[in-house]
C-alpha cells in the first residue's frame, strides 16, 4: 500500500451519506466509494438511489440505497439500526441534506423557517445525536461530517432561514466534536461556496452569478467532485486523526476574500 493509501484509504469501512441522492451528496458518495468505503446512499428518492449505487459500481465501487426521512428522527434512528444489523458498525456519517427558502425576508412563511431549519440543522443534530454514541462503542470510533456553508458566517440575500440553519451546524458540530473528543469520534464541517445544486438554482440569475464571481478570486463555480479532498481529510482516521471541531472552506476564495 502507497504513503497515500495508509493516509486516505478507508478500505473496510461503512460510510452513510444523508442526502447521498443529491447532487454534492452524490458525489460525496463516489469519493468515499472511490477511497474504498462501502457507501450507503441514504435518501428519499429510490430512482436517483439506485441510479447513484449503479454509478459507483461501474467505477468498481461498494453501495447500497436505504430510505431515510430527515424531517423523522425515527426514520434516521431506523436507519443506523439497520446498517448495524447489517454491517456491525458505521464508520463513517455525512449529514448532506439540505434546503433553502429563496424568497425576501419578508415573505419567509413560519412553514418555510421551519422546513429548512429541520433539514439542514434538526436533522443534523439528529443523526449526529443518534450515531455518535453506536460509533463512540465501536473498537475504531468514527468520523461524523457535516455540511456548512460560505453563509455560516457571512450574511447574503435570500438565504435567510439557511444562513441560520448553516451557522447553528457549524456551532453544532464544535460542540458535538468536543462532547465526544475523548470518546474516539471525531466531528467536522465541510463548507462550501457555491456549487449550483438544487436547493440554490432558484437564487442564481445572472446578477447574483455576476455578483458572486466578483467575489470569488477564482472567478468560477466549484464542481461537485471539488469537495471530495477535503472530505477525504476530515474523514480520513490516518490523516485526519487529530482534526475534530474544524471547519474547512472549499469556495475558490470566497469567504477569504470577505473577511
Amino acid at each position: 500500500m502507497s504513503y497515500i493509501d495508509q493516509l486516505f484509504s478507508l478500505s473496510g469501512q461503512v460510510a452513510v451519506v444523508i442526502g447521498g441522492t443529491g447532487v454534492l451528496g452524490g458525489a460525496l458518495c463516489d469519493g468515499l466509494a472511490q477511497a474504498g468505503a462501502h457507501v450507503v446512499v441514504a435518501g428519499r428518492s429510490a430512482e436517483r438511489g439506485a441510479a447513484r449505487v449503479a454509478a459507483i459500481a461501474a467505477l468498481g465501487g461498494s453501495a447500497e440505497y436505504a430510505e431515510v426521512d430527515v424531517m423523522s428522527r425515527d426514520s434516521i434512528t431506523a436507519l443506523r439500526d439497520k446498517l448495524v444489523a447489517a454491517h456491525g458498525k458505521v464508520d463513517i456519517l455525512v449529514n448532506c441534506a439540505g434546503v433553502n427558502s429563496a424568497v425576501p425576508y419578508e415573505q419567509i412563511s413560519d412553514e418555510d423557517w421551519d422546513r429548512v431549519l429541520t433539514t439542514n440543522l434538526k436533522a443534523t443534530h439528529w443523526g449526529c445525536q443518534i450515531f455518535a454514541p453506536q460509533m463512540a462503542i465501536q473498537a475504531a470510533g468514527g468520523s461524523i461530517l457535516n455540511i456548512g456553508s460560505v453563509t455560516s458566517h457571512l450574511p447574503l440575500s435570500r438565504v435567510f432561514a439557511y444562513s441560520a440553519s448553516k451557522a447553528a451546524v457549524v456551532n453544532l458540530s464544535k460542540n458535538v466534536a468536543r462532547e465526544y473528543a475523548t470518546k474516539k469520534v471525531r466531528v467536522n464541517t465541510l463548507c462550501p461556496g457555491f456549487f449550483p445544486a438544487e436547493q440554490n438554482r432558484k437564487i442564481l440569475d445572472p446578477a447574483r452569478v455576476a455578483n458572486i464571481m466578483g467575489q470569488t478570486p477564482m472567478a468560477r463555480f466549484g464542481e461537485p467532485e471539488e469537495l471530495i479532498g477535503a472530505m477525504l481529510l476530515l474523514c480520513s482516521r490516518t490523516a485526519g486523526s487529530f482534526i475534530t471541531g474544524a471547519e474547512i472552506y472549499v469556495d475558490g476564495g470566497f469567504t477569504g476574500n470577505r473577511f
